[in-house]
């Protein structure tokens, strides 16, 4: 049986990673594409593990899942393995990939923020809900201009890094059960 105290401590210490990984490659976006290719496909792939996840509890808590995180899940796990693969082909990939990843990302997130707000408070539910919709304006304007994907990738990759990390820190600290 997990103790109360050791349950955020997941969420914290991936929140951190994300957020130091973020500032890493923010710091040095020239000539690391490639490994930003393959940390995409790393973070595809944990974050849809995540989504799938979190729709197995929440089908086991309340008796039905929300479909859109099975399906954001299988996308991110097959998009995650498809640039870990090819990280040349995923460069050029990447620039029309991160913005549908972005989008549907946020689309599942806020498909079930009601759950997280009655879960987690109005804080969550608050920094959650603005983070989300400004992802999404972001993956919009990014499915219209591709070529500034690929030209500022290192810049967007670790803010949005960075963004998840304090998602995640903001869970950590805020009941820590979201990955139960």
């Amino acid at each position: 049986m997990k103790r109360q105290s050791d349950i955020g401590w997941f969420e914290l210490v991936m929140g951190l990673i994300l957020i130091i990984l973020g500032i890493v490659i923010m710091r040095q976006p020239v000539g690391v594409l490639t490994w930003i290719v393959i940390l995409c496909g790393l973070i595809a792939v944990i974050s849809g593990i995540g989504d799938i996840v979190l729709y197995v509890k929440m089908e086991r808590f309340t008796g039905f899942g929300p479909v859109i995180s099975l399906v954001t899940g299988i996308l991110g796990i097959m998009a995650g393995f498809m640039l870990i693969a090819h990280p040349g082909a995923g460069t050029w990939a990447l620039a029309m990939i991160l913005p549908i990843w972005i989008i549907a990302h946020c689309i599942s997130r806020l498909s079930h923020l009601q759950y997280m707000k009655m879960h987690f408070g109005m804080t969550y539910y608050t920094i959650s809900l603005i983070l989300n919709i400004l992802g999404l304006i972001v993956g919009i304007l990014l499915i219209f201009r591709p070529m500034i994907t690929l030209l500022s990738m290192g810049f967007l990759v670790g803010a949005f890094l960075i963004i998840e990390g304090a998602e995640c820190i903001v869970v950590a600290f805020t009941g820590g059960r979201y990955y139960r």
